[in-house]
Formats: structure tokens, C-alpha cells, sequence
């Protein structure tokens, strides 16, 4: 069993940074693909990125891509979500994920085995 812990989140202006964490335990980190989904209030979860057990194959959602950076370090079993130039739009509370899928890829919530508790980041002036 994999427990997953998001931090980082919080209130900042439309053009801000902000960097947010997801530490993981229970479990061997290396062997997830780990993913970031958001959700908005009164919509879906939706796919924001992942990064393959490797670290060196990412997937980002149209709208983040060049504003968005997914990173892990195995050995601190952590993954990180860079994001920059953020937008009012971008308000959602973030969650990490992890999936037992060997090598592939996946931006399907379903997919993935364990679910942090959530970040909430706000954007507004």
C-alpha cells in the first residue's frame, strides 16, 4: 500500500510560480509512473502531467505544456510539479497518483493505484 502526501499549495497571483510536492511511502517508488490531475469546483478530474518511472519520459496536458515541469527523485521517493505563469484558471486542487503499469504511460485516472489527499491552489489577484 502506497501512501502519497501532497504540499505546496496556496494562494497566488495570476504570472506566479509555485512548486508542489508529493512524497510517497509504503511502497518502491521507482516502479510507479506517477502522475498530477486537477480538479476545479463543479467540473471533472482532469490529466495535468506525468513522468515515467525513469524520469525521463513526460506527458503534459495541452494546457500547461511550457508552463508546467513534472520531475521525480527515486531516491527521496518524491515527485514535484514545477508550475509557472500561472492563470486564474489553473485554480483547482492538485492531486498525485501513482500507477503500477511497469513502463507505459497513462493519462486515465483510472489507471492509477493511489491517490494523495489533495493541494489546493488558488490564483487570484
Amino acid at each position: 500500500q502506497v501512501q502519497l502526501v501532497e504540499s505546496g499549495g496556496g494562494l497566488v497571483q495570476p504570472g506566479d510560480s509555485l512548486r508542489l510536492s508529493c512524497g510517497a511511502s509504503g511502497g518502491t517508488f521507482s516502479r510507479y509512473t506517477m502522475g498530477w490531475f486537477r480538479q476545479a469546483p463543479g467540473k471533472e478530474r482532469e490529466f495535468v502531467a506525468a513522468i515515467r518511472w525513469t524520469g525521463l519520459t513526460t506527458d503534459y496536458a495541452d494546457f500547461v505544456k511550457g508552463r508546467f515541469t513534472i520531475s521525480r527523485v527515486n531516491a527521496k521517493s518524491t515527485v514535484y510539479l514545477q508550475m509557472n505563469s500561472l492563470k486564474p484558471e489553473d485554480t483547482a486542487v492538485y492531486y498525485c497518483a501513482a500507477a503500477s503499469i511497469g513502463t507505459m504511460m497513462t493519462r486515465t485516472a483510472h489507471l492509477y493505484n493511489y491517490w494523495g489527499q489533495g493541494t489546493q491552489v488558488t490564483v487570484s489577484s
